[in-house]
């Protein structure tokens, strides 16, 4: 697996208004140019507008109406909670709670809620202006978590973790027991048991908080396109598929260590190209600040020729890598005609060559899934997971013994994915090719938008498609419970999977307060999915990105967790040298260490 040193290939490109001036705090920022850089304390700059790119459109910007990380990207800009990721270390710290203290039983938690705190001016407030956060906004927003609610993914987050869930959905209280208001500033949440990861869940998107007036005002249908939190950057412009700009939020609460009142950047730009040769051009033209998603083949298009960084063509831009916590599978309808048959899923894992997929299709970059659904992480014992290895003798046994020796008889079936760039069609084909070569099926295929995809395997009208997960927090728990009995359709649970073993291993891993019992148990409750050949993995992948060197603190990490409150945009360097650097020696890419 290839992984790169940072590096830069410098050009000339238009330069920012650069001007300097105590801290940078303006009484009118409506006047102020968004692309001027004001100098601040720590060496940063104030202003500039981050351009990013979506390859899908949205499913939702409700926190949680959607599960998926192109939603999350946009939405997470608007919208905070308890606690946030650092997204340097991934590590869990408080947000909207400025303290928190736990009991010796580890199973009360109490929240102070950060005071002052308001959310975003919004014609859904009185006057139109942003009220302060309380404690019961809280419960408000972690009660609705809780349901059934269509509008609400995320309803088995808590079940069986926060005391009272499973009585308030089954209508026998009218909220949540566990969690209480003490008083204006005050939240206390009780669990079932203690939870290591808690903490991490309440970082999460879904958990963040938004004020009940907007949902009155605009229904919970229209939360899907209209955006009322608390976070670093207000919407204005929400267009789904065309463009989503958001302005800093004037009032944010959040300094950094130097001083300065946060976010840095002015304004945060969305387009949605979908093809990922275009999104590439609008980044060599300057109309992108990032790329993240890059095939490694298409680097050198990027990087251009010497002759042409001697004339200045090829912009200056910064590679990051990382293996990130994200696997990309095709998943099976487990209750269908076809994919019933434990045999038939078995088959058709044991006829796919990963490594030739990674090797050849991907140019190197991932990690074949010859163990279980859950990535390697730090702590986690991933290699103790027997996966399935390329054996096509033993899949043509498998699929003969369901009946379809030699592919004969075997029903028509399609397999449905997103293009996303056209990486996904190039899998897609070298799988079909490897099953029609080894097992003799013939598969066919059917490309959608990742908007019309969701929708179809959230209902269960599919019996077999491509789909990645990327962890949301960084626990094998983000991976397994959606294997979970409890979480059927929008829970995750795509599959119509129920296995009564793996719920009782899965439930007793995250009761577990030991790290390295509990991991032992989530690598069992791994193994059950593989031998049940749930879902077919395929690989782990490397995340890469393209980035403009303007751009600090905008650090990749694993979980392609952003937290652009930090991001600022540098002055150009002002030498007009002109430096082309190839890719830098390979180096020992980062390998998740078991702990």
């Amino acid at each position: 697996m290839k992984s790169f040193n940072k590096f830069l290939l410098s050009a000339t490109f238009l330069g920012l208004v650069i001007s300097c001036g105590g801290s940078g705090e303006s009484d009118d920022e409506e006047n102020i140019d968004p692309n001027e850089l004001v100098k601040v304390e720590g060496g940063k700059y104030k202003g500039g507008i981050l351009r990013l790119n979506s390859i899908e459109d949205y499913t939702s910007l409700f926190p949680v109406g959607g599960n998926d990380v192109y939603s999350t990207h946009i939405a997470g800009n608007a919208y905070e909670g308890l606690f946030r990721f650092n997204q340097k270390t991934l590590e869990t710290e408080p947000n909207l709670a400025e303290s928190f203290d736990i009991d010796q039983s580890k199973t009360v938690y109490t929240f102070k809620i950060r005071k002052g705190v308001k959310f975003h001016d919004d014609e859904c407030f009185d006057g139109g202006e942003g009220r302060e956060v309380t404690a019961s906004d809280f419960k408000y927003c972690l009660d609705f978590v809780c349901t059934d609610h269509a509008s609400n993914k995320w309803s088995s987050l808590f079940s069986d973790i926060i005391k009272g869930v499973d009585d308030f959905k089954a209508g026998k209280t009218d909220d949540v027991s566990g969690i209480v208001v003490k008083d204006k500033h005050t939240l206390e949440i009780t669990l079932e048991n203690p939870l290591a990861a808690f903490t991490d869940m309440l970082a999460l998107l879904s958990t963040a908080v938004y004020p009940k007036e907007a949902v009155e005002h605009y229904g919970y249908d229209g939360m899907n396109d209209h955006m009322v939190g608390t976070g670093p950057f207000v919407p204005v412009e929400v267009s789904n598929g065309t463009v989503v700009k958001f302005k800093r939020n004037k009032n944010y609460w959040r300094k950094d260590d130097f001083g300065n009142q946060l976010p840095l950047l002015s304004e945060v730009h969305i387009s949605f190209i979908k093809d990922k040769k275009e999104e590439l051009d609008a980044f060599k033209n300057e109309e992108l600040d990032m790329v993240w998603g890059l095939p490694v083949e298409e680097i050198p298009n990027i990087m251009g020729t010497l002759d042409e960084a001697k004339e200045g063509k090829n912009r200056e831009f910064e590679v990051q890598s990382v293996n990130a916590l994200n696997i990309q599978y095709y998943g099976f309808k487990n209750t269908s005609e076809v994919f019933g048959d434990i045999n038939v899923r078995r088959a058709f894992n044991y006829a796919i060559d990963r490594d030739s997929l990674v090797e050849f299709v991907l140019d190197g970059e991932g990690i074949a899934a010859h163990n279980g659904f859950v990535p390697p992480m730090t702590g986690y014992p991933y290699e103790s997971v027997k996966g399935f290895e390329y054996n096509p003798k033993r899949a043509k046994q498998l699929m003969a013994k369901a009946g379809y020796a030699g592919g004969k008889g075997f029903p028509k079936s399609t397999l449905y994915i997103t293009t996303s760039g056209g990486v996904n069609v190039k899998i897609a084909e070298f799988v079909r090719e490897q099953l029609k070569a080894n097992l003799g099926v013939d598969i066919e295929m059917e490309s959608m938008p990742m908007s019309e995809l969701y929708p179809k395997v959230e209902s269960h009208e599919l019996d077999f498609w491509r789909f990645g997960w990327i962890a949301d927090y960084p626990d094998p728990a983000t991976f397994l419970h959606l294997f979970h009995s409890t979480n059927f359709g929008e829970g995750g649970n795509y599959f119509d999977y129920t296995s009564e073993e793996f719920d009782k291993m899965y439930e007793s891993a995250v009761k577990e307060i030991d790290p390295e019992k509990r991991n032992a148990l989530y690598a069992k409750a791994d193994q059950i999915i593989i031998d049940d050949a749930v879902v077919m993995p395929l690989m782990f992948t490397v995340g890469i990105r393209l980035i403009n060197p303007q751009i600090k603190n905008f650090d990749i990490n694993q979980m392609e967790y952003r937290d652009l409150s930090v991001v600022y945009m540098k002055e150009k360097a002002k030498s007009k040298t002109r430096v082309y650097d190839n890719l830098g020696e390979e180096e020992e890419g980062y390998v998740p260490v078991v702990e």
